[in-house]
């Protein structure tokens, strides 16, 4: 008989004990009661359509060569970070405690509310926009979701391109919803609240 791990164990101040630490400096804190109820999707590969390497892990930590690439001229200075990284292995980085606001978002608002920043759960998935992803990467996903949704009061699960239309477009036609919903489905419990809101903006559907 499996037993599920205890939340505790799990975490440590917002920190997942099953994914590897690359610390970022780009964060701050969350207003006070606010609760995380929503996880953002994003992709990234840098440069644009390269996978391996560290240069994502230095973006996050504000070690990046600018000169280094000329695309990274077009974002010299930036300073971004995401709760999480998911490589093309299924690698699973943390950059930022979940307790803390990491700066993925951008301007950006889900149902009503602005910033999402402010109670939201950032995911990168390394890939292309509108490319697809790998099944390490769903499965890796999947597996973050729960641990998430045990420990937070997450009800959705959407794309960037959901919460800035127009702006951002990612992680793109090439995502696979229907795959995801798929990988939760496979163990149970899956997640412990009865229902999750998973993809895709106005076409969210409810994992139960």
């Amino acid at each position: 008989m499996s037993v599920a791990i205890p939340a505790r164990g799990a975490w440590r101040l917002g920190w997942w004990r099953q994914a590897q630490v690359c610390v970022s400096p780009n964060f701050d804190a969350r207003p006070q009661a606010v609760p995380v109820t929503l996880v953002v999707l994003h992709s990234i590969s840098l440069p644009p359509g390269k996978f391996g390497g560290d240069a994502i892990e230095r973006l996050f930590s504000n070690r990046l060569d600018w000169n280094a690439h000329p695309y990274y001229e077009g974002i010299r200075g930036l300073k971004v970070s995401a709760h999480f990284l998911i490589r093309r292995s299924g690698q699973t980085l943390q950059f930022v405690s979940c307790e803390d606001r990491a700066w993925h978002a951008g301007r950006s608002a889900w149902r009503g509310q602005a910033d999402c920043n402010r109670y939201s759960v950032g995911i990168e998935l390394e890939g292309l926009e509108g490319s697809t992803f790998e099944p390490g990467q769903y499965v890796s996903l999947a597996r973050l979701l729960r641990a998430l949704a045990r420990q937070y009061p997450i009800q959705e699960v959407v794309g960037h391109e959901d919460v800035a239309p127009g702006r951002k477009s990612d992680p793109g036609a090439g995502f696979d919803w229907q795959q995801l919903r798929r990988q939760l489905r496979r163990r149970r419990p899956a997640l412990p609240r009865a229902t999750l809101a998973i993809g895709e903006g106005p076409k969210v559907q409810h994992y139960r």
